[in-house]
C-alpha cells in the first residue's frame, strides 16, 4: 500500500501545481472516503494549505460530525462547520408549488448533495482552493453519486480505489502513521451517505466485498455476465450490478479526472 499511498500524494500535489492551485477542501462527512481524501491531500500540500468543510444536515449523525471534527484537530487543518438543513428547507418550500401531492423521495436526497456541492464551490471560488471530490471506483461504477453534488470538485482523488481498497488504504495509513490518524469509528461504522433516516450504503448495494468482486471482473478483466456468475456470483446480483454500470455511464463522463494507481495494486 506505501507505493499506492506515495502515488496519490504526489499525483494530488502535481496535479494541484499543475493547474495553478496551491490549496484544496474537502467536504468532511465523517465517512472514510472524505477522511482518506483529506489525508492524502494535507500529506500532500501541508496542513496550513488545507480546509475542510462539515456540512451537517438533519440526518447526519452525532457521531459523524465528531468524526468530522476529529479528523481535522488529528490532521490539524482549518475546519468549519455549516449546517444545511436551513437551506434544504427553503430550497423545499421554494419547490412545494411544483412538487405538491409527490412524495419525497431520491430526489430530496439529491437535493441535499447539491446543497453541499453549491457551498464548496462557493468557498472554492471565493478563496481559490481547489475542490477534492471523495469518490471511489465502486460508487462511480454503479452510480452511487450524485451529479453536481458530490461529484463537484477539480479532482477526484481515489476514483481508481474500490471501496474495500479505500478501507485498506486507510487502514495502512494509520498503522504507518503510528496512531489513529483516521478516526476508528470511521472506519468501523457502516458506511452511509446519511441522506435519509438510518441510511446505510447496502440499502441500495450488494455489500462492497461482493460488489468489488463483481466489478473488479468487468471492469478490469472485461469479464461478461456469464464468466462473472462462472466465478461463484450470483447471477442476479451480477445482472443488477452490471445494469447499474451500464446506466450510470453518463454520470461517468461529467466526474472530476481522477489518480490513476491501479498498477501499484497489483
Amino acid at each position: 500500500m506505501k507505493r499506492v499511498y506515495e502515488a496519490l500524494v504526489n499525483g494530488i500535489r502535481e496535479y494541484l501545481q499543475n493547474s495553478g492551485f496551491s490549496k484544496a477542501l474537502v467536504g468532511l462527512s465523517g465517512g472514510i472516503d472524505s477522511a482518506l481524501v483529506a489525508v492524502l491531500a494535507t500529506d500532500a500540500l501541508g496542513k496550513e494549505n488545507m480546509h475542510g468543510v462539515l456540512m451537517p444536515s438533519c440526518y447526519s449523525s452525532e457521531h459523524s460530525v465528531e468524526d468530522a471534527k476529529q479528523l481535522a484537530v488529528n490532521l490539524g487543518i482549518r475546519y468549519d462547520i455549516i449546517p444545511i438543513s436551513d437551506c434544504f428547507e427553503s430550497l423545499k418550500r421554494t419547490l412545494k408549488p411544483v412538487f405538491e401531492g409527490v412524495s419525497e423521495d431520491l430526489t430530496e436526497e439529491n437535493m441535499q448533495a447539491r446543497i453541499r456541492g453549491i457551498i464548496l464551490m462557493s468557498i472554492s471560488n471565493k478563496f481559490g482552493g481547489m475542490l477534492l471530490a471523495t469518490g471511489n471506483k465502486s460508487e462511480t461504477s454503479v452510480g452511487y453519486c450524485t451529479l453536481y453534488g458530490d461529484t463537484c470538485g477539480g479532482l477526484e482523488v481515489i476514483s481508481d480505489l474500490y471501496k474495500t481498497e479505500v478501507y485498506k488504504l486507510s487502514y495502512w495509513i494509520n498503522e504507518y502513521k503510528g496512531f489513529p490518524l483516521i478516526p476508528v469509528n470511521t472506519l468501523t461504522k457502516a458506511p452511509s451517505a446519511e441522506l435519509r433516516p438510518g441510511q446505510t450504503d447496502q440499502d441500495s448495494l450488494p455489500p462492497y466485498s461482493e460488489l468489488d468482486q463483481i466489478l473488479a471482473l468487468h471492469n478490469e478483466e472485461g469479464k461478461t455476465e456469464e464468466e462473472i456468475v462462472a466465478a461463484g456470483h450470483d447471477r442476479s446480483t451480477v445482472q443488477r450490478v452490471l445494469q447499474l454500470v451500464k446506466r450510470s455511464a453518463y454520470k461517468r463522463l461529467q466526474i472530476p479526472p481522477g489518480l490513476k494507481v491501479r498498477k501499484y495494486l497489483v
